[in-house]
């Protein structure tokens, strides 16, 4: 095969107004490579270091604004030197992209119905109304979409399920290349698994090529031909996946290996004894629990179908946890693990059943009380870019806690949040307190984020995939700072994540979820070693194991 399909040459890419002191100013600089048809490589490397800026340069979707030298050759056919009428069916029917966030890419007032139809009508106006609803609804099935789902809006998924929805779009229209920037982050092992191997057979059947950008070595161990390490802006190493797994020649590409390794291995020591509930109260009670929400239905539907569909987010979940533990809450995107975690913070509040926490009951708490209680207990969630302001300074995020408690003057507020961020690693304060969450990467924001949630001093952390969307070197080096910080603060955390080994590595139990209930929960290396529930082993045998592809 040697047609090449995708040729990157000597591309550099400047952002206008980088604050960039003593380093390149270049994002991406003088980067090379090809992909033939049907082909996959798999582009990793650390936050910040220029991937999703060369999945996008590639396509040409960079403000205008952004200095660009080198060349981008789609079939022989110069991207940058494409008219506006050819980037439009470039876009879509040639390389489609995917990105991390699903909902930069879906309309909140659209059905997903309506986002498949738009996309085809779009780029292929003779089709009928109805030869566009069948090959949508071929395509969404392919992705486990069932057809129930078409007339629902984008926040009535899970960020799971809107990334389903995303790679679908992406599908629709058959093109050549898809630049997959992070898929599949937000997606559980089964169906991350799923989609990538949907991803592979389409690649094989279509002679579709995958730039697949990834922090998960192990990801693009299993489902990549050939890799390309990536760091500060420029291609350090790339090769055969297996000859770059086994021999690394360059260092970086060496202490990533190193870092995912690590994390994958077995904990020798897990952080408390797993029978202190024993021995003490539990932090948090969870009783009956259950979630249920009715979907709203047209006129049609009522006419012809009495009962309404109902959706069992959370059922009849029962849960304690102990202090100074942590507990791994695992289970496929849908299976109602955050909605049990905000439930728990009554930030919706359940349908029935009670949550307990220091011995408070927060379901029959309200107004001033409950605002209280949130004091004790707070949350990181997956993307610190989401929950931080982007108006505000990091010191005035991290002191806003303070002030909504009243806990603290001004002056006070400023003293603690210049030593919280001493402690999470953002040294030196005074510099970092002064900066914009824009002017961080994806690591030192959710530092920021850990350094918001304890700054009240709290005693339990809901930690919702707090890792997930950093590479493997930035992963180990938080979740090394909340270890450390658990047993500085006397924290006890419920950590929620799809990531077995993460689970493994951190967790002193685990709480499998599956369609709202929690079908195993025991110790971690009993979970590991003997998973009793059909689904626990499913989960289990889909997880890529990068120490068997070493």
């Amino acid at each position: 095969m040697s047609k090449v399909l995708f040729n990157v040459e000597n591309l550099r890419v400047g952002y206008p107004n980088s604050r960039s002191a003593g380093k390149s100013s270049w994002a991406v600089d003088d980067v090379s490579f090809t992909l033939q048809p049907g082909e996959r490589l798999g582009l990793v490397g650390e936050s910040g270091c220029g991937k999703s800026t060369l999945g996008r340069a590639g396509m040409r979707l960079l403000p205008v604004s952004t200095r660009i030298e080198g060349r981008v050759l789609f079939d022989g056919q110069s991207v940058f030197d494409m008219t506006p009428s050819q980037l439009r069916r470039f876009r879509g029917e040639a390389v489609a992209l995917v990105f991390q966030d699903p909902m930069t890419r879906l309309d909140p007032l659209m059905t997903i119905g309506e986002h498949c139809l738009e996309t085809l009508q779009a780029h292929q106006p003779q089709m009928s109304r109805r030869q566009a609803k069948e090959r949508a609804m071929e395509t969404l099935a392919a992705v486990k979409i069932p057809a129930s789902r078409w007339s629902q809006y984008p926040h009535e998924f899970s960020g799971g399920m809107r990334q389903r929805v995303a790679i679908a779009l992406a599908l629709l229209l058959n093109p050549k290349l898809i630049v997959a920037d992070e898929p599949t982050t937000s997606l559980d092992v089964t169906v991350a698994a799923q989609i990538l191997q949907e991803l592979t057979r389409l690649c094989n059947e279509r002679e579709m090529a995958l730039l697949l950008i990834s922090h998960d070595l192990a990801v693009v161990g299993e489902y990549c031909d050939r890799i390309a390490v990536m760091y500060g802006g420029k291609v350090v190493e790339t090769g055969a996946v297996r000859s770059i797994f086994q021999q690394p020649q360059h260092e970086y590409t060496r202490s990533l290996l190193e870092a995912a390794l690590h994390i994958q291995a077995i904990s020798s020591e897990p952080s408390v004894a797993t029978d202190n509930g024993q021995l003490t109260a539990p932090i948090l009670r969870v009783t009956d629990l259950r979630q249920y929400y009715t979907l709203e239905r047209n006129f049609i539907e009522q006419l012809f179908s009495k009962e309404a569909t109902v959706i069992k987010a959370v059922d009849d979940v029962n849960l304690e946890l102990y202090p100074g533990e942590i507990l791994g809450l695992v289970g496929e995107s849908g299976c109602g693990k955050s909605t049990l975690s905000r439930t728990i913070l009554q930030l919706i509040r359940p349908t029935s059943g009670t949550v307990e926490v220091l011995g408070q009951k927060l379901t029959q708490m309200h107004g001033q009380p409950l605002r209280a209680s949130r004091r004790q207990m707070q949350m990181v969630f997956q993307d610190p870019h989401a929950c931080l302001n982007p108006l505000m300074t990091v010191g005035e995020s991290i002191a806003d806690p303070l002030f909504i408690h009243q806990l603290a003057s001004p002056a006070e507020a400023k003293v603690q949040v210049m030593q919280m961020l001493e402690r999470v690693g953002l040294i030196p304060a005074a510099e970092y307190y002064e900066r914009y969450p824009a002017d961080l990467s994806g690591g030192q924001q959710q530092r920021v984020a850990i350094a918001r949630a304890l700054i009240t001093r709290p005693k339990l952390l809901i930690c919702d995939e707090p890792v997930s969307m950093l590479d493997a070197t930035v992963q180990t080096q938080v979740l090394e700072l909340m270890l450390e910080l658990k047993q500085e603060f006397n924290l006890t955390y419920l950590f929620i994540t799809h990531d077995l080994w993460l689970a493994r590595f951190l967790c002193d139990r685990i709480a499998v979820m599956n369609a709202g209930r929690i079908v195993e929960i025991g110790p971690t290396s009993e979970i590991f070693t003997n998973p009793q529930h059909p689904y626990t082993q499913t989960l289990l045998q889909a997880a890529p194991l990068l120490a068997q592809q070493h």
